[in-house]
């Protein structure tokens, strides 16, 4: 009863499938792709049919979960102190040595809690006859549980009624789960997200999840040790003490001082912390020796070693060609079996012997025989078709998918109830990877029919997030961080105002005045000499290339917004991913015989975001350095254009305010910098009043500004003008 009742609310979801991807694309959900040498930011292709799973059927899986990853942990907590595992001959020690996910750097080393995979991505796929078998075990850092997570958001808004009437297990608590295993393991501090930067593939989760968690994103700059301890530091260069790092980058790059020396994004000294134990990696560093799919193949092992059980789920059949009698046998089929590099991930490193010629499998026949570790080969599981919308045909097309089940321990272990279903993008295809162009779907997890289970026990202690959140999110802003911010308000006014000046000029020249858009031009300091009028307005708006435009100012804004989700939450930010959406399918058209009234949608959505932040409960702080950004480039503008006095009153009076906001406290040296500039300025275009009201608030600021350097922010500023004005 329940599952035909889901698979009706699958239906109607198919019907709302566009109206889910623009709430999808208006949040910036994505996944990066580098292809070729060059990142490309897409939206995550999502399909509204849902992976369905009954209620009996995931009970057994979070059996079968728990009982493989608390094996693992075991097994980690094992090798890197007695190393029993081995003394009893369980699983051969050339096998654990070997494996590139080991690191004799945290040899002897228990972290706090004890606990060394709190996240733990198990890849699953189900079989022709109904059963389960795992893939994989990832347990480095596992990525992907954000995307089910807002896109069930968006259904069960679609859909409300339709979610009332069917028991669908609520997957809301990922956030509170992660933040109870960080806050079990912390030691003294605050917690922090740390990414590798803004174009890591999964940088839209890694500031989601601290968006929903509550924990600060962090940069490595933003990351200090001293006397072994980490620090965050702020824009101010206040010292605040971290006590968990959940970090999403690979422990090759997590301390250039332990591991590879030539990285540029680790955080020096911060694995001599973790050591002394001053501080909580999540998830440890070293925990690929676990997860190599040469180990895979001993986890069944490892289960009744540590355990004392029978596994409950099952690996794929797999042959080690270390083993001889193994490596006959995958010499022997190579045909008829898949064979993986344990080097590689995300899907690369995946040969199905079926799709190779003689010569080819040859050759990967004496790759094997020479590098026997550094292979395993499977047999190929006909794993189960679902359903995927195909927006071209407007039918269903079956494709392979594999389910990631995302299994978190701090005190104790937790299934989420939920999982990331990926598919292929090719039908037939059996590599269902992101990376490799494959798409998502949501996983729904039947409730029985006495209720909707939560995943927390209901007397357990709550975390509360949106406490934490504003503690940890708002209070902690970086350097560069400050430097967003009030770029991110210079960059939506300097689009907001030049849009709007720009259209009185505009109706001069449709009057049959061209020289009429010369002054326009003259006060932006664009070329005053364009032959064709036209494809001048065109490069204006919409030429990407050019640092002038107006598409370069939304851009800009939005490099700098997409940083700040945790401070100023994934509602507010749609608004400036709507002005992005706008501006680049106005560029499409880019006819200016087209409306002008598409250009009215982005000062709206600018004009939305501005409100959104004013009446939102961000922090009174972080408002003024946005806002305080936004009025000095509308003095500039507004004296560029040549305004009146009485038009220059109303942002002078909203300048002063929000600089009252800041009365007494440390400041961003963006400010100082940029009032300078401007008072410099004035004087030239007949505005010294306006000079010497604003050097009056330079007089204040000195002495007040942070000196703090800026490590990575050029990338950020980029427009011609800026050359001019900082």
């Amino acid at each position: 009863m329940i599952e035909s009742a889901a698979h009706k609310l699958a239906h109607d979801l198919v019907n709302r499938r566009e109206a889910i991807n623009r709430e999808l694309s208006r949040n910036g959900v994505r996944f990066g792709i580098y292809k070729n040498g060059e990142y490309h930011d897409r939206l995550f292709p999502y399909d509204p049919v849902p992976r369905i799973i009954e209620s009996d059927e995931f009970d057994e899986l979070e059996k079968g979960l728990k009982q493989r990853v608390n094996a693992l942990n075991a097994y980690l907590k094992d090798i890197y102190s007695d190393k029993a595992v081995i003394h009893d001959g369980v699983i051969p020690e050339e096998y654990v040595y070997t494996s590139a996910g080991y690191f004799p750097q945290v040899n002897g080393v228990t972290p706090p809690g004890g606990i060394f995979a709190h996240i733990a991505g198990e890849d699953l796929v189900q079989g022709e006859d109904g059963r389960w078998w795992v893939l994989e075990d990832n347990l480095r850092i596992p990525s992907g549980a954000s995307y089910p997570l807002f896109v069930r958001d968006i259904e069960r808004r679609i859909s409300p009624r339709l979610f009332r009437d069917v028991r669908i297990r609520d997957n809301r608590e990922y956030p509170r789960l992660l933040r109870k295993a960080m806050d079990f393991v912390s030691t003294e501090g605050i917690a922090v997200v740390l990414t590798p930067g803004r174009y890591n593939s999964a940088f839209f989760e890694h500031a989601y999840l601290a968006e929903k968690t509550g924990a600060a994103l962090a940069f490595p700059e933003d990351l200090e040790v001293v006397d072994n301890k980490v620090y965050f530091l702020d824009y101010a260069g206040k010292r605040h003490r971290v006590g968990v790092v959940y970090r999403r980058l690979s422990d090759e790059y997590l301390d250039p001082f332990a591991f590879n020396p030539d990285s540029v994004i680790g955080v020096p000294g911060i694995l001599s912390a973790y050591r002394a134990g001053n501080v909580a990696i999540v998830n440890a560093p070293g925990n690929g020796a676990a997860d190599d799919k040469a180990i895979y193949y001993f986890v069944p092992q490892m289960i009744k070693y540590y355990l004392g059980e029978e596994p409950i789920l099952h690996n794929a059949p797999t042959y080690m060609p270390m083993f001889e009698a193994d490596r006959k046998e995958v010499l022997d089929r190579m045909g008829e079996l898949v064979i993986k590099d344990v080097a590689e991930a995300g899907g690369y490193g995946v040969v199905f012997g079926s799709s190779l010629d003689t010569t080819a499998r040859e050759e990967l026949a004496d790759r094997i025989k020479e590098e026997p570790r550094r292979f395993i080969a499977q047999e190929v599981i006909q794993f189960r078709d679902i359903d995927v919308f195909d927006p071209k045909t407007g039918e269903m097309s079956p494709r392979k998918c594999d389910l990631r089940a995302f299994v978190v321990t701090g005190k104790n272990t937790h299934v989420w109830y939920s999982g990331l279903t990926r598919y292929s993008s090719v039908p037939g295809q059996m590599i269902v990877n992101s990376s490799q162009g494959g798409g998502f779907k949501d996983t729904w997890v039947l409730a029985s029919e006495s209720g909707v289970e939560h995943e927390l026990d209901a007397n357990a202690q709550v975390v509360n997030l949106l406490s934490q959140s504003r503690r940890h999110s708002l209070s902690l802003v970086t350097a560069s961080k400050a430097d967003n911010l009030y770029w991110l308000g210079r960059y939506t006014e300097r689009a907001f105002t030049t849009l709007n000046q720009f259209f009185p000029f505009y109706d001069r020249v449709m009057d049959t005045d061209v020289d009429a858009f010369r002054p326009f031009a003259h006060a932006l300091d664009l070329p005053e000499d364009f032959e064709d009028f036209d494809e001048f307005v065109k490069n204006f708006l919409y030429d990407g290339s050019n640092p002038d435009s107006v598409r370069s100012a939304v851009t800009a804004a939005f490099n700098n917004a997409v940083i700040l989700r945790p401070e100023l939450s994934s509602r507010l930010l749609q608004y400036v991913e709507l002005a992005m959406t706008n501006i680049t399918d106005a560029a499409k058209k880019a006819d200016p015989a087209e409306s002008l009234y598409n250009h009215r949608d982005i000062a709206d959505d600018l004009l939305a975001f501005w409100g959104g932040i004013e009446n939102s409960p961000v922090d009174p702080t972080l408002k003024a350095f946005v806002f305080i950004g936004k009025y000095l480039e509308r003095i500039d503008l507004y004296t560029r254009f040549g305004l009146s006095m009485e038009e220059m009153e109303a942002p002078l009076r909203k300048l002063a305010s929000y600089s009252m906001v800041l009365d007494g406290m440390p400041l961003p040296s963006c400010f100082a910098d940029g009032l300078s500039w401007l008072v410099g300025q004035l004087p030239a275009r007949g505005y010294q009043n306006v000079a010497d009201l604003l050097q009056q608030y330079l007089d204040d600021y000195s002495g007040r500004v942070s000196a703090l350097a800026i490590k990575d922010m050029g990338s950020l500023s980029a427009m011609n003008m800026d050359a001019k004005r900082p």
